[in-house]
């Protein structure tokens, strides 16, 4: 490798005991930017230094999204030369190459072409930007946060003095008296513009007292407005935990902070309507709903006393009583039926005991007895045998017969058969 393609390879080793002299510093820095070659830059011209019989015009070119600056220097004929005339806030594209002055120690870009960014541009380059966002869902509606109702403290980010800090104050205190807002004055075009925006946003996303903040200004060009299509300030208000509602120019106005904002106002008059709700509107609503609420309850109250009276109208309940007398009536009427029946049936069973009572005292042993029988039991002992034939009581036996109003005790004498007899008989005639 080279010395001019690696500055430090002939250079001493650095150290405390070593140091570097500024020269060779200077020189070290020369070649490092010497090395970066021609380049494009675009910017935003925040100062023209063109002084008649001069051959250098001097240039600042900001970056509108950050707080950097870049010392531009060229031919005072190329401002002049311009297409279109060149003036502080004007968005450019300039091709040079960076100079290290060892002198001074300042870097400044000499640059051989300037080209500026035309209406035409700028437009393609915030669609490209938009299509970028839209890309990684900054646009999703599932993204943005509801308004509060009644918010105690808005924050309100406009111009110093502007129109639309007047707008959005005025109506929004003829709405609602009480509001209460912290305004924070900021430039809303120009170089300056993205920066202190920036700032006042997260000064105001950072008091927990500001429930919501208005990003305000009136109508302008395309250029006017560029500051609120800046990518820094898009993702800014995408990252604030405070809702944020975007009322930048008028309707036809769309820059970027319109979709990623939580809510977008068609003008800063209606940021101020959707901020706070209308005072006397509420009112108004809230004694229709009055009203409205005592129609329901009279309506109600009626209907309940028209099923009252139906209901009281109704038999049962015009004498609660009668229908407990009628089922009195009834189940007495059953308890006198049930006794009649039960004593019927005692009747009748009564009857028929008694009948077969008379029966089995009829056919019974001391009905026997009445009519002349009797019952010879031969005794043996402490036992005694019904005699049913003549062997079972021969001659000699004691014998105990029993008849209607007592017993006899008697002696066998002797046994005859009916059919001995019989024959005898029948042998005597």
């Amino acid at each position: 490798m080279t010395s001019a393609a690696n500055p430090s390879a002939n250079s001493p080793a650095n150290s405390a005991d070593a140091p570097w002299p500024v020269r060779t510093v200077s020189m070290k820095v020369t070649q490092w930017i010497d090395r970066l070659g021609s380049i494009w830059v675009e910017g935003q011209i925040t100062q023209i230094n063109l002084r008649p019989g001069t051959r250098t015009a001097f240039l600042v070119l900001r970056d509108p999204s950050v707080d950097m600056s870049l010392s531009v220097t060229c031919d005072p004929e190329l401002i002049r030369k311009s297409p279109i005339p060149l003036q502080e806030g004007t968005r450019v594209v300039v091709y040079g190459k960076l100079s290290f002055f060892a002198g001074r120690g300042t870097i400044s870009l000499r640059v051989l072409e300037i080209r500026p960014v035309g209406v035409g541009e700028l437009l393609a380059r915030i669609e490209r930007l938009k299509a970028l966002l839209a890309a990684e869902s900054l646009f999703d509606p599932r993204l943005k946060r509801p308004l509060p109702f009644l918010p105690k403290t808005v924050g309100l980010i406009t111009g110093r003095a502007s129109a639309a800090e007047r707008d959005v104050l005025t109506v929004a205190q003829n709405r609602w008296p009480a509001v209460h807002f912290e305004v924070r004055n900021a430039a809303t075009q120009g170089p300056m513009a993205v920066p202190q925006i920036l700032e006042a946003l997260a000064e105001l996303d950072r008091d927990p007292a500001v429930e919501v903040i208005v990003l305000a200004r009136g109508g302008g060009s395309v250029e006017d407005l560029l500051a609120f299509s800046d990518e820094a300030l898009c993702r800014a208000i995408v990252a604030a935990t405070t809702p944020i509602i975007s009322a930048i120019g008028h309707e036809p106005d769309n820059p970027l902070s319109d979709f990623v904002a939580d809510v977008r106002a068609a003008t800063p008059t209606d940021a101020a309507k959707r901020v706070v709700p209308d005072a006397a509107a509420e009112l108004a609503g809230v004694r229709d709903m009055r009203a409205r609420s005592a129609a329901a309850l009279r309506g109600w109250v009626d209907r309940e006393t028209r099923a009252l009276v139906q209901l009281r109208s109704r038999p049962v309940m015009a004498d609660p009583l009668r229908e407990i007398v009628r089922r009195t009536e009834e189940i007495e009427r059953l308890r006198t039926s049930a006794r009649r029946c039960a004593e019927q049936l005692i009747r009748t069973e009564s009857t028929a005991a008694r009948h077969l009572r008379e029966k089995l005292t009829a056919v019974g042993p001391a009905a026997t007895l009445s009519r002349g029988y009797a019952v010879v039991q031969r005794v043996t002992g402490p036992e005694r045998h019904v005699v049913r034939s003549i062997e079972d009581a021969p001659a000699g036996s004691q014998l105990r017969i029993r008849v209607a109003d007592g017993a006899i005790t008697a002696a066998a004498l002797g046994t005859q058969a009916l059919g001995a007899r019989k024959t005898t008989e029948t042998e005597r005639n």
